[in-house]
């Protein structure tokens, strides 16, 4: 599509319109005590609902005071770590923590047999499918792509309007099982038309789970190692679930308390999981690595890391922002349990990789940035690095193009999505509708 030349200029002379009249005093929200982005001035999220299926942690009260703790992270009364650590070391996790996270129990051998089949024979698409939808318009913005699928897969399901609990999870599953293929699909039509590489759709394996076939249907050669599928499959079940409060699965529950269907529910989810300040920050992360490696000659020299550091701490390097990417989080303070358990995968791989100095970069990056952080940033709690510091880095690793870095997370969080749109539909039947307080100046 060509761009109207007319509506650009139009746009451009109406901006400062906008921004007189939408610009409202800072004193306003003060004054009326309005908790900017749900979130009061210490950092802690407004209560909007109550879940049974996630907790996070980051404080606990010790002789009556808030104290600020390891992170925690738990699925269904689970911790997560335990999941993790609980797994055969030829078994993935994904299938057995997605039927926890839907169902609330951890399944017998027989249900789990049960479950992943279903969801093999739910990795299936409508016939021609690919062709009609994914082919046509392939863009560049993957999760753009997997969102328009997502919605077209509702003209082709004769009960869309169905808002029963029962069709709902039918549904959801029905998504989990083609999201790694709305994905890899999409990026594959992107590669071939875009950028004129050869184009390959290889079809599902049955036998294989959600990680294993993710790499299989990627890779022209379909080859991958089994070190490369477990810290995949490991990567997944951290993304899976993050509590309510996130903005793509608290976005699931205002939709879904509309009443809307459970396409739009998931197509509303993506379109908020693709922002920067979400789903994309590793991507970011990404981007000042290379800047630090590309403007650090030496990267074992820990006085020159953290100077480069304090430059983009400082606004004076990267992109200007002042921020070191990968650092901090919304919730944790001492740490993000997710990046705790997943650093020990990420190294195992940066050995098998032959990655070790880069890993020695970012090992030490871990280790310098909270320190100058504290130092030249007046904060409420501690600063650690969060899971996206490292996912990045495996993706890499795992010759994953960026382009899929963000689906990555949308096929795990995607789980997490459909369990909370259950519960909404479930336990609370009230549409969400927060208020806002009008400051408009009455005009005769």
């Amino acid at each position: 599509m060509t761009l109207n030349k007319d509506l650009v200029l139009y746009a451009e002379q109406k901006k400062d319109m906008c921004v007189q009249y939408d610009t409202i005093p800072e004193e306003l929200f003060k004054k009326f005590g309005v908790n900017r982005g749900l979130r009061d001035l210490n950092g802690k999220g407004v209560l909007t609902g109550l879940t049974n299926i996630s907790k996070v942690v980051s404080f606990k009260k010790v002789d009556g005071v808030k104290t600020p703790c390891e992170g925690e992270l738990w699925y269904r009364g689970y911790r997560v770590e335990n999941l993790i650590d609980d797994l055969k070391p030829d078994e993935f996790g994904f299938e057995k923590t997605a039927y926890l996270l839907l169902f609330g129990e951890i399944p017998t051998k027989e249900q789990l047999v049960e479950f992943t089949t279903m969801l093999k024979n739910g990795r299936k698409l409508p016939t021609n499918f690919t062709r009609d939808v994914i082919m046509k318009a392939p863009s560049k913005d993957i999760m753009n792509s997997m969102t328009r699928s997502i919605l077209t897969l509702a003209s082709y399901d004769p009960m869309t309007a169905d808002l029963t609990v029962e069709n709902s999870l039918r549904q959801c599953l029905q998504l989990i099982a083609n999201f790694p293929m709305l994905a890899v699909y999409g990026y594959h039509a992107y590669n071939h038309y875009e950028n004129d590489s050869s184009m390959y759709i290889h079809r599902p394996d049955h036998n294989l789970s959600t990680a294993e076939n993710f790499l299989m249907m990627l890779r022209p050669d379909k080859k991958y190692t089994e070190l490369e599928a477990k810290v995949l499959d490991v990567a997944l079940m951290l993304h899976m679930e993050h509590g309510g409060g996130n903005n793509s699965t608290f976005t699931t529950r205002v939709v879904t308390s509309a009443g809307t269907d459970t396409y739009s529910a998931i197509a509303a989810a993506m379109s908020s999981l693709k922002g920067p300040k979400h789903g994309g920050a590793n991507i970011k992360v990404m981007e000042m690595m290379a800047d630090i490696r590309a403007n650090v000659k030496h990267w074992d020299d820990r006085d020159e890391v953290k100077a480069y550091l304090g430059k983009i701490l400082n606004g004076e390097a990267f992109d200007k922002k002042g921020l070191i990417y990968g650092m901090g989080h919304a919730v944790y303070s001492l740490s993000d349990p997710r990046e705790r358990v997943f650093r020990s995968y990420v190294e195992d791989l940066a050995v098998a990789k032959h990655q070790e100095k880069q890993m020695g970069l970012y090992n030490m990056i871990e280790e310098v940035a909270p320190e100058l952080i504290a130092e030249k940033r007046n904060i409420f709690k501690g600063v650690s690095p969060n899971v996206d510091f490292y996912s990045g880095f495996v993706y890499e690793m795992l010759d994953i193009p960026q382009e899929l870095y963000t689906p990555l997370f949308a096929i795990a969080r995607i789980v997490g999505w459909s369990a909370h749109r259950i519960e909404e539909m479930i336990g609370m039947n009230k549409i969400i509708r927060p208020a806002y307080k009008s400051v408009m100046e009455e005009v005769d």
